[in-house]
């Protein structure tokens, strides 16, 4: 895969900085992050394009109401509606501190809502942090309040009932432990985040969050979740609704991979717990019952052409899955990864 440019990142954000979290179909708004991932593909020539014909499905930003203060935030979660002020209250401390120490702050408030609007507030975030780790400017900040924002007010808690910190399984092991919502208590098709809210009403899934061991080498932990729910995703997905479900499960991962080395070991360990509970929540309420892929097939192509083909499919969560799972084959080789990128390719429509 070619290195990393930055060159257009810049000029994307400006260019989107008038618009909110929000398609005009109800979806959440991925162009920050693609900008992002064709950057760190080394594809910044094919950014400004793609963002021109994204831009028709965007919804413009909303204007801000009452201030957020640091005294009711808790209040001002999970409301949909206050984004812009969210951004503002974000905006404002990442003006008055590092952004490495508010990151390492909210993250470590925010990691319980790991499910936000089926991952993509961490995903947003992971974005940002990362284009900010390669240089920080004025338009990169400001995303970074923005990503902040998204996960702050579509912030959504899943059901917990064991403490994190007394786990002792790998997730290999603990997957198989993980319940399963039967068909016929299901949400409708369809919503992501309507079908997670339904693990109120299944008391199976609670003790999910509990059955990992935490402790240990961080990296070495999120390198086995990342290969455990690309396995996932090709053992479970098998239409456009599932394919991009199960995307979520490992790009969500992919993003807090590139948040790790920029918080405390406390919170990234939190949020390991909390990335595990959520891809869990996935597959409760759309896994066919097989756990895991174990005999993959090995994708015939290399990373550049994976990209190309990416690329001119067009689909947002094409981009940003191929470049979370090439991220992560390069950092613990798996004939998983190329596989489930050719999985999405064959499955998702062109854009």
């Amino acid at each position: 895969m070619r290195a990393p440019s930055y060159t257009s990142l810049d000029d994307a954000l400006e260019t989107l900085a008038p618009y909110g979290t929000e398609l005009r179909n109800g979806n959440s708004n991925h162009a920050p992050m693609v900008a992002e991932a064709l950057c760190a593909m080394g594809r910044p020539d094919a950014v400004m394009p793609w963002v021109a014909r994204y831009r028709e499905r965007l919804l413009p930003r909303s204007a801000a109401g009452d201030r957020i203060s640091d005294e009711d935030w808790r209040s001002a979660l999970g409301q949909r509606g206050r984004f812009t002020e969210w951004a503002a209250l974000f905006g404002e401390e990442l003006q008055n501190a590092p952004w490495p120490e508010v990151l390492d702050h909210w993250v470590g408030r925010l990691a319980p809502g790991f499910s936000a609007a089926a991952t993509h507030g961490i995903i947003r975030v992971g974005h940002a942090v990362r284009s900010l780790a390669v240089t920080k400017t004025p338009y990169r900040l400001r995303e970074l309040a923005d990503a902040l924002a998204s996960w702050a007010a579509t912030y959504q808690e899943l059901p917990a009932s064991w403490d994190i910190a007394k786990g002792t399984m790998t997730p290999r092991e603990a997957i198989t432990k993980v319940a399963i919502v039967p068909r016929d208590n299901r949400r409708p098709a369809g919503n992501i985040t309507a079908s997670l809210a339904a693990l109120d009403d299944f008391p199976e899934f609670a003790p999910a969050i509990g059955l990992i061991d935490v402790g240990g080498d961080i990296a070495s932990l999120l390198s086995e979740l990342s290969d455990v729910f690309t396995r996932i995703y090709l053992a479970n997905a098998h239409n456009i609704l599932t394919t991009i479900v199960f995307i979520h499960g490992v790009t969500s991962l992919a993003a807090l991979g590139s948040i790790v080395a920029h918080v405390s070991d406390a919170t990234a360990r939190s949020a390991l717990a909390y990335a595990w509970q959520s891809g869990c929540g996935l597959y409760a309420c759309f896994g066919s019952g097989t756990a895991m892929a174990r005999e993959i097939e090995p994708s015939k192509d290399d990373d550049d052409r994976l990209v190309d083909r990416a690329i001119a499919n067009g689909d947002e969560h094409v981009i940003k899955f191929t470049e979370a799972c090439l991220r992560r084959h390069a950092i613990s080789p798996s004939p998983a990864y190329l596989a489930a990128i050719d999985s999405a390719l064959g499955v998702m429509p062109r854009r």
